[in-house]
């Protein structure tokens, strides 16, 4: 015997059981069976306006997600198709596992110029800038790419921001210079939050610990390091990717956080990490996230002493460094680079003539200034 597959039993399977007031109209149902079945304590339930849960028990994260797509999605058009309404922001990226993405808000994208009103956490946001689109779990979201930057463009919190960018790019999800295309694209990449977490993941920061330590660094005289950088032995095998790396004098950074380095398996791998670096001469120094947090006077204490050690060896250890540079996201127009004014517009006219120079070298060109005595750095090669 051949058992028939109703309409409505083909779209629930199709939609995670949901289904809009749309669909159960056409599919057969009158009205007031809908309302009648949706009552409290019927086979039903209302999620939204017009979407509707085909069972009695509580929705999960997946059905939930998707009856936000299926609210804003036009009413004629096949929600799954994800040309109308697709998941974005937080709740797309908490649907691939992205750790630190919350879950709701369920931020959805709508096709302009269609505009949907805001309800039961629903955060409708209309535009003309439609993403290509990609089904997770069986429901139409906008790339990592494009959900993490319209998580970053309505979030508030600065670390949350710079966490889950971090992890995005950490996972794989995407690369830092097109999450950086994407903010400008948006114009997102005003925003501070936003700002300060794409220059950092194009540094080389990859998590919230590295983005706090580039913070206390920044505030120093210590010159910048390499973030993630990869170092390798002379034959090429590879030794680590410390959280920092100053080159020159061979010297390391590593933030090791409780969750990632306390268990046994993980603790015993971090020794080994760092035993191999410092066969081959790398001064490691290690703090955690919350020394870090709490005194970060006795980290740059630690670092200042173990790069004076550094500087003073005859010769860094026999390290390749392959990574990220220290460098900065052009997200604004930079600043128009001044003309040199000659010293003679700036000086009165001395007296005695000036002594002679050698003719490559202008007389208006004044002499380096010396760095700070606190820290004087070799001189850095491209790495």
């Amino acid at each position: 015997m051949i058992t028939r597959i109703t309409p409505l039993a083909r779209t629930a399977q199709r939609q995670l059981k949901l289904a809009t007031y749309h669909q159960l109209t056409q599919a057969g149902i009158p009205a007031a069976t809908i309302s009648g079945r949706s009552r409290r304590g019927g086979p039903w339930q209302r999620l939204l306006p017009r979407v509707y849960l085909l069972q009695t028990g509580p929705p999960d994260g997946r059905q939930r997600a998707l009856s936000a797509v299926l609210y804003a999605a036009h009413p004629s058009a096949d929600p799954l198709s994800g040309a109308t309404a697709a998941l974005t922001g937080g709740a797309a990226l908490a649907l691939l596992g992205i750790r630190d993405a919350p879950p709701e808000p369920l931020d959805v994208l709508v096709r302009s110029p269609r505009s949907v009103t805001p309800a039961g956490g629903v955060r409708p946001a209309s535009t003309a800038r439609w993403p290509a689109t990609i089904h997770v779990s069986g429901v139409p979201s906008s790339r990592p790419v494009r959900a993490a930057a319209d998580f970053a463009a309505r979030t508030d919190d600065p670390d949350l921001v710079r966490s889950v960018l971090a992890n995005v790019v950490q996972g794989g999800w995407c690369h830092p210079h097109d999450l950086h295309a994407e903010l400008r694209a948006g114009r997102i990449a005003n925003r501070p939050s936003a700002r300060a977490a794409a220059a950092e993941l194009v540094a080389g920061v990859r998590s919230i610990a590295e983005g706090r330590a580039r913070d206390t660094l920044s505030a120093t005289d210590l010159p910048a390091p390499l973030w993630n950088a990869r170092l390798y032995d002379p034959d090429g095998a590879f030794l680590a990717s410390p959280d920092a790396y100053w080159p020159e004098e061979g010297v390391a950074l590593e933030i090791d956080s409780a969750e990632y380095h306390y268990t046994r398996d993980s603790w015993q791998a971090t020794l080994r990490r760092r035993l191999r670096l410092e066969a081959r001469g790398v001064l490691v120094a290690s703090t955690t996230p919350g020394i870090l947090r709490d005194g970060p006077a006795d980290v740059i204490a630690a670092l200042r002493a173990l790069l004076a050690v550094g500087a003073a060896r005859p010769a860094p250890p026999d390290v390749t460094a392959r990574g990220h540079a220290q460098l900065e996201l052009p997200l604004s127009v930079p600043a128009p680079v001044p003309v040199p004014v000659p010293l003679s517009v700036l000086l009165p006219a001395p007296r005695l003539a000036p002594p002679s120079v050698p003719p490559s070298v202008p007389p208006s060109v004044p002499a380096p200034v010396p760095l700070p005595a606190a820290y004087a750095p070799k001189a850095r090669d491209t790495v």
